[in-house]
């Protein structure tokens, strides 16, 4: 990422981190979605109480924190450093022993080939550029053990529920959006991370509820009913296309 470019994130992600995030990640409706999204993956990938996972984009460390009860080892990375400090402070306040968080990014993470059992990236790719995410795809592959599972959730390029955010609740959208980050093809991406080895299923993960949490966070019953809806939308052949988030299963292919 050019240095200016690089910059102007990192502004961002300090501001928001600043207080906004905080308060806003830690109501009913936005805590629903997390929790609900760690027993998502868990069920999707299979990684066990013995899995080392790598978080590629952690912010806060919610995500992670949830996480950590289940798994081996969990290390959360990110560029900010006051998210950084902020999920740091977290995770000893839980107690977390297995927890780490790293400040850094994709270019200058010290991490050692085959030293994961799974690698997630919450709301991270449509940060990246083109370039960017093919060698996020090659340095996921390496990080990962053959066999070793890639998870990911992102806003899809057709999502109804952008469209209408922009057109309603733009101080909203502007609040959460950085000038960099865009909106993905499900159908590219995975065909990227197919010829980097990976053998890869996508699917769409909400319409409804997790724009409802960021719109409405303190609305938990809210959230849980439009989550009830979603398992049905999101599988609709005709209303899926629109959906909101594509989640993405990638398994690095063994030799």
């Amino acid at each position: 990422m050019p240095d200016e470019a690089r910059q102007r994130e990192l502004a961002h992600h300090e501001e928001l981190y600043s207080g906004f995030a905080q308060e806003h990640f830690a109501k009913p409706a936005v805590r629903a979605f997390r929790r609900h999204l760690v027993r998502r993956l868990l069920r999707r990938t299979g990684l066990s109480r013995n899995a080392r996972v790598l978080s590629l984009g952690c912010g806060l460390g919610d995500t992670e924190l949830l996480l950590a009860p289940s798994v081996g080892r969990i290390v959360g990375v990110d560029f900010s450093p006051a998210a950084i400090r902020q999920a740091r402070q977290d995770a000893a306040r839980a107690g977390l022993a297995n927890a780490e968080f790293l400040e850094g990014d994709l270019e200058t993470l010290p991490l050692a080939d085959a030293s994961f059992d799974g690698v997630l990236a919450i709301f991270f790719l449509h940060h990246l550029s083109d370039e960017q995410l093919r060698q996020a795809a090659e340095r996921i592959r390496r990080w990962l053990v053959p066999g070793g599972v890639f998870y990911s959730l992102d806003p899809s390029r057709r999502r109804l529920s952008g469209a209408v955010g922009r057109l309603l609740v733009p101080h909203l959208m502007k609040k959460y959006q950085t000038p960099g980050e865009r909106e993905l093809v499900p159908e590219a991406v995975r065909e990227l991370l197919t010829a980097h080895g990976f053998a890869v299923e996508t699917r769409m993960y909400d319409f409804l509820s997790t724009p409802l949490a960021g719109l409405l966070p303190g609305a938990r019953r809210l959230y849980r009913a439009a989550r009830l809806a979603d398992e049905v939308l999101a599988r609709a052949p005709l209303v899926a296309r629109w959906g909101s988030n594509f989640e993405l299963l990638a398994r690095r292919r063994r030799g």
